[in-house]
């Protein structure tokens, strides 16, 4: 049976989420998986239509997240990218193409689609080796009630320039598992010791870009202006963080292969031939 929510001034989902506390497995949740895409891109135009393997890279993610999800879509700005969906039997919904960020347009999709869901997974349309495990770990995150948001961790192990990389964000968590804060710097600073011993000395965590919203967590994070730390850092997450919201981090130890550029295509090509799909 699906419960009412309210939404008080403080931005906490109540009434389903109480009584998720006390029957933690008594209601199934409704999850509705998102996956945004859009043709124009700076670097790699076109890349949800890019041919991986014999199939386009958004047909790759559909199917990996249609594994999982009962219901997923693809929310798109652009007719080529909707019919290519509809080509292989996928789902696909036109959304604004004025949206300011992926979030923004999962937001606009899922109250066309299922307004009344009770979590949304935001599946990016760039990373076709996504896995069902990872998909499925963002989802048990919402078996802790206090779960707003969801996303992914993964151990950096003991490569240091993996690590300084600021295309790859940090994530520290508090000892329930929660996000403390993400950055592109390193974080922790590990005092007293050498650089290049820091991976042995701090679990370094790695963030993957996999997402889960409570629906009416969503609705109101859609509606947050960009705060300071966003733009300090161009991360959305922190947007989040520095309102209040509570990020559940699940961990992964797999690795995920994202295409931003032909090159990255390139590599993915090499992966599919070496591990198959």
């Amino acid at each position: 049976m699906q419960q009412s929510l309210t939404i008080p001034k403080n931005g906490q989902c109540v009434g389903l989420l109480q009584k998720q506390r006390i029957y933690k497995f008594a209601i199934k949740m409704k999850y509705i998986g998102i996956i945004p895409a859009r043709y124009s891109s700076s670097r790699f135009p076109g890349k949800p239509l890019a041919k991986l393997g014999g199939k386009i890279i958004i047909q790759r993610v559909y199917e990996r997240a249609s594994s999982v999800l009962d219901e997923v879509y693809v929310a798109t700005d652009d007719s080529r990218i909707f019919d290519a969906v509809a080509s292989f039997g996928g789902l696909a919904i036109m959304t604004s193409s004025n949206h300011r960020s992926g979030t923004d347009r999962i937001c606009e999709a899922v109250n066309k689609i299922s307004p009344t869901c009770d979590a949304v997974i935001n599946i990016q349309g760039d990373e076709p080796f996504i896995s069902a495990e990872q998909i499925k770990e963002v989802c048990d995150c919402f078996n802790d009630a206090d779960t707003q948001i969801a996303t992914l961790g993964k151990p950096f192990g003991n490569d240091i320039e993996a690590i300084k990389n600021p295309n790859s964000p940090k994530i520290v968590v508090d000892n329930k598992g929660f996000a403390l804060y993400f950055s592109r710097s390193v974080i922790p600073f590990v005092r007293g010791t050498e650089c290049s011993e820091w991976p042995t000395s701090f679990p370094f965590l790695k963030h993957i870009g996999l997402y889960g919203y409570r629906k009416c967590v969503l609705d109101e994070i859609a509606r947050l202006p960009q705060s300071p730390l966003e733009i300090a850092e161009s991360l959305e997450q922190l947007r989040w963080l520095q309102n209040g919201y509570k990020i559940k981090v699940g961990h992964t130890d797999i690795e995920t292969i994202g295409i931003d550029t032909p090159n990255d295509l390139a590599r993915a090509e090499a992966f599919l031939a070496e591990h198959g799909e």
